[in-house]
C-alpha cells in the first residue's frame, strides 16, 4: 500500500535521493526545502504526488504550520523524515555563539519541532514511523566538531527517550546514523569558523578521515527496506566503517570504566 512522507532537507543528499526513491514507487511526498522552488522538476515529473512546501525547522511555529499543511494536503502521513541539517567545522574555542546556537536550532530543534508537530496525528491513527537522520558524528566525537556532535548526541538521546514513549501508540522511531557520504555536507553546506593560530599545529597532526566518500543514491534501497520493515530498527548505520568505530570506541569507553570502578564507587557514599 503507498505510503505518505514528510521529508525535511529534501531539496538536495539523502532527502533528495530518498523523496525520488518514495515517488519511483508510486508513494506521495511531502518535501521541504528552505526554498520550495527546488522540486519544480519532481512537480512536473509526478504532478499531485509531491507537495512542496517551503520550511525553515529552526522555526518552531512554521514547523507546525507545514506539518498540518503536509496532512491537510494528503489527509494523513505515514513516514517522517527529520533530514535537515548541515556540518558547523571548529575546534570548541573557536565557534562563536551564533554558529553554535544556529547548529542546535537546526540539527537538534529542528528535528524536534518537527516531531512534536506531527506526534497528534501519528498518535490518532496509532501508526506512522519518525525517522531521525543522525550520523555516525552522533554516536562517537571527532575534534573541531564539537557543537555539530552535541547537536547530534542530543538528537539521539531525545529520539531514544520518544522511542521508549510512543511505543504503544503504534508508531515506529528509527535514527539513521550514516557514515561520510558525498552530500555536500562536508563542502557546500558547511559552516567554517574562524581558525585560531593556536590550534594549527593541532590541526596539522589530526589523524585524516577517509577521503572516501559513499554514493548518497545508494542509500535508497536501505532506507526503502527500513520504511517497510514490520520490526525497524532504533539504530542503524548507513556505510561501510561505523561498526568498526564504534565497536573500538566503546571498547575503549568501557575499559576505562572499569579501570576508574573503585573511585566511582567512594564517590556512592556509605
Amino acid at each position: 500500500m503507498p505510503k505518505t512522507w514528510f521529508i525535511t532537507g529534501a531539496s538536495k543528499g539523502f532527502g533528495r535521493e530518498w523523496a525520488e526513491a518514495a515517488l519511483e514507487r508510486g508513494d506521495r511526498v511531502a518535501a521541504t526545502s528552505r526554498s520550495d522552488a527546488a522540486f519544480q522538476d519532481l512537480v512536473e515529473k509526478y504532478g499531485d504526488a509531491v507537495l512542496p512546501l517551503q520550511l525553515d525547522v529552526a522555526d518552531r511555529t512554521a514547523a507546525f504550520k507545514a506539518v498540518q499543511q503536509a496532512i491537510d494536503g494528503f489527509g494523513s502521513l505515514d513516514v517522517v523524515i527529520n533530514n535537515a541539517g548541515y556540518g558547523l567545522f571548529g575546534m570548541t574555542e573557536e565557534v562563536t555563539e551564533q554558529q553554535a546556537r544556529e547548529q542546535i536550532d537546526v540539527n537538534l530543534f529542528g528535528a524536534l519541532w518537527v516531531t512534536q508537530a506531527v506526534l497528534p496525528h501519528l498518535r490518532a491513527r496509532g501508526s506512522g514511523h519518525i525517522i531521525q537522520v543522525s550520523s555516525i558524528g552522533g554516536v562517537v566525537s571527532l575534534p573541531g566538531l564539537g557543537i555539530y556532535h552535541a547537536s547530534k548526541f542530543g538528537l539521539e538521546g531525545f529520539t531514544a527517550s520518544l522511542a521508549a514513549e510512543v511505543k504503544d501508540f503504534g508508531v515506529k522511531v528509527t535514527l539513521v546514523e550514516p557514515a561520510g557520504y558525498a552530500t555536500g555536507w562536508a563542502g557546500p553546506s558547511a559552516v567554517q569558523s574562524e581558525r585560531l593560530p593556536a590550534y594549527d599545529d593541532f590541526r596539522a597532526a589530526m589523524t585524516r578521515i577517509s577521503a572516501r566518500r559513499g554514493d548518497p543514491s545508494a542509500t535508497r534501497a536501505a532506507i526503502l527496506t527500513v520504511v517497510d520493515a514490520e520490526h525497524p530498527p532504533l539504530r542503524i548505520f548507513f556505510g561501510e566503517g561505523p561498526l568498526e568505530m564504534i565497536t573500538k570506541e566503546y571498547r575503549t569507553r568501557l575499559d576505562e570504566w572499569r579501570n576508574w570502578d573503585d573511585v566511582s564507587k567512594t564517590a556512592f557514599g556509605s
